[in-house]
């Protein structure tokens, strides 16, 4: 995130669920800065929490932006994938606030367009569902087979390639559901025997176990011992998996990030910090838009 000097260290996590971030794939993109200009209604841009943006438009440019009331006692800006968000003191009119506003505004739009070409650089590329189609699974780009000869799916692991029952002329999306379909069984699958090792090692038990699409976690892990994985981590090598999974686990034992809690990561993880390096900066080309 791209704070001004002005703005405040964010929240602390809830200390009843802790996520793992998902730092491979972007936020969705902020609102353009350049947008026109428009009174707010409910087709109107809205933050990530669902609240309406304010607007307020600098020449022929439009700003949206998020505020937030608190007892700091400056005006804060931080700026990251979700856009402008403004925290501002109980007692601040929105005049003074949008001054400030006008009066940083080279420094926020030039912030925004920086978010901006950054999400776009990194934008997953989408697969095209066809016949040789390629994705990855665990690491390794298998293709698509139309046309099973046995008239069912099947995976050939040394050919990495998977086979499907469908006409060459299949329609794309019928495709995509059916290797969509597989690749959630096999995270299922892997995902709970990576969980049960782990989980053994550490002498823990989870209560639940279950699948996640997330937008922005790999995983996460309540208070009550439900933990959720993202299944789209079976796009990655097993040492990616076995660290999420690991990560998790160990918030059954400590519920932070304190430095104990890395040391459980640890003492069940060795390579835990390479894996963690590994998925902060993992290729999203690596992870096709399904």
């Amino acid at each position: 995130m791209q704070k001004s000097p002005t703005s405040q260290p964010a929240a602390a996590l809830d200390s009843r669920q802790l996520d793992l971030p998902l730092f491979a794939e972007p936020a969705p993109a902020p609102s353009s800065p350049l947008a026109p200009s428009a009174p707010q209604k409910p087709g109107a841009p809205r933050a990530p929490d669902g609240s309406k943006l304010r607007s307020l438009t600098i020449g022929a440019q439009t700003l949206h932006y998020q505020l937030k009331r608190s007892s700091r006692r400056s005006i804060g800006f931080a700026i990251d994938s979700s856009g402008l968000m403004i925290t501002a003191p109980r007692w601040v009119t929105l005049a003074d606030i949008e001054t400030a506003i006008t009066e940083k505004q080279r420094w926020i739009f030039a912030k925004l367009i920086e978010w901006q070409t950054r999400v776009e650089q990194r934008a997953l590329p989408r697969v095209d569902w066809k016949d040789g189609a390629e994705v990855p699974y665990l690491g390794q780009p298998v293709r698509v087979r139309l046309g099973s000869p046995q008239g069912t799916l099947a995976f050939d692991a040394e050919q990495a390639a998977l086979a499907l029952p469908l006409p060459l002329q299949a329609d794309p999306q019928q495709i995509k559901d059916r290797v969509q379909g597989w690749l959630q069984g096999e995270a299922k699958r892997l995902f709970g025997e990576r969980l049960a090792f782990y989980a053994e090692k550490l002498g823990v038990s989870y209560r639940a176990y279950a699948l996640s699409s997330a937008a922005t976690r790999w995983g996460s892990c309540s208070s009550d011992g439900k933990i959720r994985l993202n299944w789209r981590l079976i796009h990655f090598p097993l040492s990616i998996i076995d660290y999420v999974v690991a990560h998790e686990l160990a918030h059954l034992r400590e519920m932070n990030h304190s430095p104990r809690f890395w040391e459980t990561v640890e003492s069940i993880f060795p390579e835990f910090r390479e894996a963690r390096q590994t998925l902060k900066h993992h290729p999203p080309e690596l992870l096709p838009t399904l």
